[in-house]
């Protein structure tokens, strides 16, 4: 894909485009967005717009930099992950020498940190100097669901876009099931009315992910008056279920059982 394929977030592929095009291109991104949001596919998709030299500022899918970039064995691009629990210091570290490296494809090296907002402390802080000195040519992509979960000190010396791309039959499916759990809880059901509901839209740890997300949407939307369920509760309840949801959300980071996560969630919430 390039990023003239990201249709629901055209105001922000042109605002990426514009600053490629006009040479603005700075040396560290936020990408943040929902567990069913392709962060990943997004950020290979933007360094393909910046190192493509057949449709800069978009990215070609045909030149040889742009395949390399899909294939993942582009030379001068690194990628970093957490562990299944966090980002440790050590990869940052590792990650830290090899962008002192002179680029050997172009005049660039390129970095991904998926799950960038779980790195520790230690680890954001070690990157912290890269983000304040970075190499000439560097150019890191911090992939993240909730950049609030960085430091300031991060997220002050980084451009910080967040996608909002829900435009896929599983998204849909995700944001229907939220939608049927707060309808529940709205109509106070039975735990076992809610185990059923459950069931029919999370089969997996990643159903469960998507599921979140749909719920901190909808509770978003009750905060600014688009859904009017919301009137149904008050401001402060509204906010402490959404606590509630990130709660849920780093159970299923530290790998608590994805169904006991959200059975837990639903007697919280529904009391």
């Amino acid at each position: 894909m390039s990023l003239n394929n990201w249709k629901a977030d055209e105001k922000l592929i042109n605002r990426i485009t514009g600053s490629i095009l006009s040479g603005n291109v700075f040396h560290a991104y936020i990408i943040e967005g929902d567990t069913c949001v392709d962060k990943l596919d997004f950020a290979k998709d933007m360094l393909k717009a910046i190192l493509c030299e057949e449709r800069p500022g978009v990215g070609c899918d045909s030149c040889i930099n742009c395949r390399k970039i899909d294939h993942d064995n582009y030379e001068d691009l690194y990628f970093i992950e957490s562990d299944g629990l966090s980002v440790k210091d050590e990869p940052v570290f590792a990650l830290q020498e090899k962008l002192k490296r002179k680029p050997t494809a172009g005049n660039r090296n390129l970095a991904i940190i998926k799950d960038a907002d779980t790195m520790t402390a230690r680890a954001q802080n070690r990157l912290l100097k890269t983000l304040e000195e970075p190499p000439e040519g560097t150019v890191i992509l911090l992939l993240s669901e909730n950049k609030e979960n960085l430091l300031e000190t991060i997220r002050s010396r980084c451009v910080a876009y967040r996608l909002n791309s829900l435009e896929t039959d599983l998204a849909a499916g995700a944001m229907e099931g939220a939608s049927a759990i707060l309808e529940g809880l709205l109509e106070h059901e039975n735990f076992f009315t809610m185990k059923e509901i459950l069931g029919k839209y999370m089969k997996s740890r990643d159903d469960a992910f998507q599921l979140l997300d749909g719920m901190e949407r909808l509770y978003r939307d009750f905060l600014v008056g688009k859904d009017s369920r919301g009137r149904l509760l008050k401001r402060e309840e509204i906010f402490r279920h959404i606590e509630l949801i990130e709660e849920a959300r780093r159970d299923l980071v530290m790998k608590v059982n994805h169904n006991y996560a959200m059975k837990n969630l639903i007697i919280k919430i529904g009391g």
